[in-house]
């Protein structure tokens, strides 16, 4: 099996890369927990959902909504505390 060395050159190469990822990730985090009110787009990725369960959800009134011009927006403090509500508990 060839053996391969690693440089210190290699290292900061990978040190500054492994930086900028570490940084994009804190930046996209920062965003989302700073932002107030969220797309359905937003929710259905944080959530994990189709388009159709989060209507379902919306419409069974399950998640308040706010929908101006044809946009439906949705509080973060909203989508904490259903995720609260309908938490699943199994350890006993």
């Amino acid at each position: 099996m060839a053996k391969e060395i690693i440089t210190t050159d290699d290292l900061m190469i990978f040190k500054l890369e492994l930086l900028d990822e570490l940084k994009r990730l804190m930046e996209e985090h920062s965003y989302r927990k700073n932002k107030r009110y969220l797309k359905s787009a937003e929710v259905k990725e944080l959530l994990g959902v189709s388009a159709g369960t989060l209507h379902n959800i919306r419409v069974n009134g399950n998640l308040p909504y706010t929908k101006l011009g044809g946009t439906i927006f949705y509080d973060w403090n909203d989508i904490q505390r259903i995720m609260k509500e309908y938490r699943i508990d199994n350890s006993y």
